[in-house]
């Protein structure tokens, strides 16, 4: 496999340890498109909040509106080649990972040209060419398929690093821990993210969880782990970068902890009963966004109008998938039971 870190960075910008890891360590082409990404996952999910509002998308969704530093900074180190593992809430993680958002849109409208061809949703979109290998209803669930990949990617030697993204109410789930141990007794390619939104539906995760830090777990399973701030990029791509070092280097698994927040519900039909006017606007006030633009235009690399003209271009092609999906085919009801189910047939 080709220097994957090297093909994020793009040209190496100049040293200057005063500088944040991002500055000092990626393209100005490459941060800006991370930040394009960054208003893409915003963009695509408030317009799937619009679209369920006026109709057009049945069922619920996980949004991770406020979350965005997150899966974009993860995925600065990883190819094609590499996999991830998402959840519920993973919309962000298939944009990071390079996922066609007409497609996307057609999979929330229940439309064949979807990635499940309409019979994932919003819960289980995959895109394996891109080795996304799916987003996962069942909390935790993505953990043991990560392990499997990672196993996978060792035995074969292909060099391919797996991402394995959760949210902190996983942490307490029998498979987080059956996960990690496995890939550490194994030492295999693999780095767990935990995207801690401080709540697992509408119980805090101070209230479910006996650690300070969901990464204080890792020294149990003999691995390192760190907490970093989630709404911060560069501080994310440190982070998962080292990982995804170590990983490649054959030196196992690490646990990644970024701090965020969601601003919306659970779900569509949370109330958001559980939390406080207050803490919601603070922690907008921390929007990943505007931190990460703010830090480009700060050091030269975009000027505000280039800033605005990104936004336009992002809300043209969420317009653009909007329609590509509202005109494709609906499935037909003589295959409702195609893409299913698994046939076994005669040799």
């Amino acid at each position: 496999m080709a220097n994957t870190a090297e093909k994020a960075k793009g040209a190496a910008p100049a040293a200057d340890a005063n500088l944040p890891y991002a500055l000092r360590t990626y393209s100005p082409e490459v941060l800006t498109e991370a930040l394009r990404k960054m208003m893409l996952i915003r963009k695509f999910e408030e317009g799937a909040e619009d679209s369920y509002m006026r109709g057009l998308i049945h069922g619920t969704m996980h949004l991770s509106i406020g979350q965005e530093a997150s899966a974009v900074g993860s995925s600065m180190s990883l190819t094609d080649e590499d996999k991830i593992t998402s959840n519920h809430r993973g919309h962000g993680h298939c944009v990071a990972k390079g996922a066609d958002l007409g497609r996307m849109f057609a999979e929330f409208f229940g439309k064949e040209t979807g990635y499940c061809r309409g019979r994932g949703g919003s819960m289980h979109i995959a895109d394996v060419a891109k080795g996304n290998l799916g987003a996962n209803g069942i909390v935790g669930g993505g953990l043991p398929i990560a392990v499997g990949a990672a196993l996978a990617a060792k035995r074969l030697g292909t060099g391919a690093v797996t991402v394995c993204f959760f949210g902190d109410g996983a942490n307490n789930e029998g498979a987080f821990h059956e996960a990690l141990n496995m890939a550490a007794v194994w030492k295999l390619p693999v780095v767990f993210v935990c995207e801690n939104n401080k709540y697992g539906m509408s119980t805090s995760v101070e209230r479910s969880t006996a650690v300070k830090h969901i990464s204080e777990r890792a020294a149990a399973y003999s691995m390192p782990g760190v907490t970093v701030d989630g709404n911060d990029f560069s501080a994310v791509a440190e982070a998962v970068d080292a990982a995804v070092a170590r990983a490649r280097a054959g030196e196992g698994p690490s646990l990644v902890e970024n701090v965020t927040y969601r601003w919306r519900g659970h779900s569509k039909s949370d109330r958001n009963r559980y939390r406080t006017k207050e803490e919601i606007a603070e922690w907008m006030d921390r929007d990943p966004i505007k931190r990460m633009a703010a830090m480009l235009v700060d050091h030269g690399i975009l000027t505000q109008e280039g800033i605005e003209a990104l936004e336009a271009g992002v809300a043209q092609q969420i317009a653009d998938a909007i329609a590509f999906a509202a005109a494709s085919p609906s499935p037909q009801a003589s295959e409702a039971t195609r893409f299913v189910y698994t046939e076994e047939t005669a040799a």
